[in-house]
């Protein structure tokens, strides 16, 4: 491929506009660590890869794997990649956009014997963030991500950026209100837990006593428990009515002179407490401190 203006060209382009996308079901991803998870992860999904020749051999495993999923391959000039993204570093892929149900998500943490994790976004606005936060979850073992409420597009090109290539690896469920999300999680048997700066509860308290509770006892503020954890707005947090769906508000201790701590770098500490607390640990001890019970 040749000529940047092409149609084929200006149709790739397009897509980094929510409209085409949600015309075409399908987005960009773009760079060669997206493309490479897209590929190995998702395949099904991949329509067509793009690659200039220096990439190709800079990254020839990413050629390979697509080559031997059956895949469209189009080696492309310079001038072509950049004129179809700026963000490209000389390898885009098109796919075709994923949006599972809410219901087949939660399905499968009933009754399962690991504890379950997952994310929850109320109304996060700025795609950098949301699309950290997915990365997060994933790496801390989580299984699912949920933008609730009026959050980012995930398939916006800078969220899919900034999921190095996560999105591929876990579901993220997308067009449900807050209230909805919450209480498919706790039918589901989850421990619903908000994070803001002016919790009633300390994270390291509660990572302290974590599986601490005795059997047949009710259910404290455990985080050994399967959890779900609440992460709000960059600008305003949560709400107090969002606050009122959880079980119980966290917050993350500040020792230093910060004000607060990014949505993102709160919302790591917070999933990576929940994923040191799910270790299999044999003969824990302690008891617990809050005296809060999961209520709702």
């Amino acid at each position: 491929m040749t000529n940047p203006r092409s149609d084929r060209v200006r149709a790739v382009r397009a897509l980094a506009g929510r409209s085409a996308r949600s015309r075409h079901g399908q987005l960009l991803v773009e760079g060669p660590q997206g493309v490479r998870e897209a590929v190995r992860h998702a395949a099904d999904r991949v329509r067509d890869v793009y690659v200039t020749p220096p990439s190709a051999e800079r990254h020839p495993e990413i050629v390979a794997d697509a080559r031997d999923a059956g895949l469209h391959v189009h080696v492309a000039t310079p001038e072509v990649l950049a004129a179809m993204s700026a963000d490209a570093q000389g390898v885009l892929a098109v796919v075709r956009a994923h949006d599972p149900e809410l219901s087949d998500v939660v399905a499968p943490l009933l009754g399962r014997e690991r504890p379950a994790l997952v994310a929850v976004l109320a109304t996060v606005r700025d795609p950098g963030n949301a699309g950290t936060v997915i990365r997060a979850a994933d790496a801390a073992g989580a299984d699912a991500v949920v933008l609730a409420g009026e959050s980012v597009d995930v398939h916006n090109p800078k969220v899919v950026r900034s999921t190095a290539g996560s999105l591929f690896h876990l579901p993220v469920v997308t067009g449900v209100s807050l209230a909805d999300a919450v209480a498919a999680l706790r039918d589901a048997g989850l421990l619903v837990l908000a994070a803001d700066g002016a919790g009633d509860l300390d994270l390291d308290d509660l990572l302290d006593v974590a599986g601490a509770a005795g059997a047949g006892a009710q259910r404290p503020v455990d985080l050994a428990a399967p959890t779900a954890w609440v992460f709000g707005n960059e600008a305003w947090g949560l709400p107090e009515e969002d606050r009122a769906l959880t079980d119980a508000v966290v917050r993350v201790p500040i020792r230093g002179g910060a004000e607060s701590l990014n949505l993102a770098t709160a919302a790591t500490v917070c999933l990576y407490a929940s994923s040191r607390a799910h270790r299999p640990v044999p003969g824990r001890l302690g008891a617990d401190p809050t005296g809060l019970e999961r209520t709702g």
